[in-house]
């Protein structure tokens, strides 16, 4: 079986949990905002066992497990979108990646409301459910459907107003905003042509592995936001189909 293969059928496992639970009965916080449940925990465990049944010697980043610090490692979120999922908004996701000296190899992402598979391989292109994904072709900021996202960190002081200033920036200059709340689902929107650009700042590396290697291999472009390499651990990405990224990246800059 390829690592793609591995990847889809590790999401896939992950979706049927998914899809067997509705409202999680228990529910913590890891933080004032950010949530956990049993739901994300029996993902992970879906995913782990498929993974050390084709990859054993390969480790496991995930989410909701240990540090792993490998050449070689899977990289996982197994249930991105938590809130939305407790809160029954439609809007979550199952993210796999292979990760090799610090780079994505494959990268799968399942939508776990409509089903929708997106996955890629470095160098081969990026499908959805077997067709070939690209970026939009939208040249102007005007004409722009943008995605963000806010930290949980919002509710600190300063940092709501940090976000906010963005926001109306964009508001200012493109067609309209969306923030739907799981980064690696919105990734796989700007690489199916979506959404033209998407931005957010301090994730962390499960929120874009998988989803980065789909937008550019869709053909987009994916850097920080001062056009450099984001860091690994904690990127703040600037992801667009190309045309558009001066354009936010000059939007953006408020500095």
């Amino acid at each position: 079986m390829t690592e793609r293969a591995i990847a889809e059928q590790a999401a896939r496992a992950a979706g049927a949990v998914l899809a067997a639970h509705g409202t999680p009965e228990r529910v913590r916080h890891k933080g004032a905002v950010d949530l956990v449940t049993e739901v994300d925990l029996a993902c992970e465990r879906a995913v782990r066992e498929v993974l050390a049944r084709h990859t054993p010697e390969v480790p496991v980043l995930g989410e909701e497990g240990e540090a792993v610090d490998a050449a070689t490692r899977w990289v996982v979120d197994p249930l991105d979108g938590t809130t939305n999922f407790v809160h029954g908004f439609p809007f979550y996701a199952v993210s796999v990646a292979l990760e090799v000296d610090g780079e994505s190899r494959v990268g799968v992402v399942l939508d776990g409301v409509r089903g929708r598979l997106y996955s890629a391989e470095r160098g081969t292109g990026a499908w959805c459910d077997g067709a070939r994904l690209r970026v939009s072709e939208t040249r102007g900021l005007g004409q722009a459907l943008v995605g963000t996202g806010f930290l949980y960190d919002r509710q600190q002081p300063g940092r709501a107003a940090f976000y906010t200033r963005r926001v109306t920036a964009v508001l200012g200059r493109a067609q309209g905003v969306r923030r739907a709340g799981a980064a690696a689902l919105d990734l796989a929107m700007l690489a199916s042509g979506a959404l033209d650009a998407f931005w957010e700042f301090d994730l962390h590396r499960w929120d874009v592995a998988a989803g980065r290697l789909l937008v550019t291999e869709a053909g987009g472009r994916f850097t920080g936001h001062d056009w450099g390499e984001p860091d690994a651990d904690r990127p703040s990405p600037l992801a667009s189909n190309g045309w558009l990224h001066e354009a936010m990246q000059s939007v953006l800059d408020l500095s």
